[in-house]
């Protein structure tokens, strides 16, 4: 049996990626197309650092967005390749990807086969569970990095340590919004200033 490896399993909007925001309206959404895909500042070279440090990289990302009826599981998935792809291109590797289309009120026009509580849309912990068995990571030696309290309490469901990035510039984004986070291990503005911190923390 294959020895468990040390890895990192990252949120994806607004930690990896930016989000989309419509000019004309002010709205803001999540990416759901390739030409969408902003890396954040830090990130590349926050996986850079943690790849050269020996964690297996992952990614877990919530996306309701089919079950809202808002766009299809295909943009979802095309969006998701499209970012594996140019992480590669980059040098960093992404040993599997956890996606959650559900939704448990769902929306007009959304698929009814993805409306229901599951056990994988965070802060459930089942895409955590998941990435760690697909790349065959080591709980004790995994943490979840992410922007939002929901992201905690997966991490902490899943027996796994939890970091939390975040601007404190960017209210519309800003986990405090709804209450106090749920007691992060460690927290930081950037993926770079976390990939540090968690290779010091060991």
């Amino acid at each position: 049996m294959a020895e468990l490896k040390k890895g990192v399993i990252v949120d994806r909007d607004a930690t990896l990626i930016d989000v989309v925001r419509d000019e004309a309206s002010g709205a803001i959404s999540v990416a759901f197309h390739p030409s969408h895909l902003v890396l954040l500042p830090g990130v590349l070279e926050g996986l850079k650092l943690l790849s050269a440090a020996g964690f297996t990289l992952t990614i877990a990302t919530n996306q309701p967005a089919p079950a809202k009826g808002q766009f299809s599981a295909q943009a979802v998935e095309r969006t998701n390749q499209a970012l594996i792809a140019h992480l590669a291109g980059e040098g960093v590797p992404i040993a599997a990807l956890e996606v959650c289309m559900h939704h448990p009120e769902g929306g007009p026009g959304g698929d009814p086969a993805l409306v229901t509580r599951c056990e994988c849309r965070k802060p459930a912990p089942g895409l955590l569970l998941r990435a760690m068995q697909h790349a065959g990571l080591d709980p004790s030696r995994t943490w979840m990095i992410g922007d939002s309290p929901s992201d905690v309490e997966a991490a902490r469901r899943a027996g796994i340590r939890a970091g939390l990035v975040f601007p404190l510039s960017r209210c519309e984004l800003c986990p405090l919004k709804g209450g106090p986070p749920v007691g992060p291990d460690l927290v930081a503005a950037r993926l770079d200033e976390m990939a540090r911190a968690i290779i010091a923390a060991g």
